[in-house]
């Protein structure tokens, strides 16, 4: 298959990091570039999800509790004790 050139512009600090990213991942900028446009043909869509919704505050600091371990509860052996400890 013949190969062709193709300009795109990017942030340079965005650049520098997908180069680090890739380059860890044993490819370069335009191998990356490539996996990406061959698997959007494959698949006739962007190969990953797009959404605007963005948690709010509430919601992002219960993801972040629940990653550092904290006010996580459970397992709950039944359903009475999950609906006491919801209704606490």
């Amino acid at each position: 298959m013949a190969k062709v050139s193709t300009n795109i512009s990017i942030d340079a600090e965005i650049k520098k990091q997908a180069q680090e990213l890739f380059a860890e991942l044993g490819m370069d900028l335009s191998t990356a570039v490539n996996i990406f446009i061959r698997q959007a043909l494959r698949q006739r869509s962007i190969p990953f999800e797009i959404t605007t919704e963005t948690p709010n505050s509430v919601t992002t600091a219960a993801i972040e509790a629940a990653e550092k371990g904290e006010d996580v509860y459970g397992p709950f052996d039944n359903v009475e004790s999950l609906m006491e400890a919801l209704n606490a």
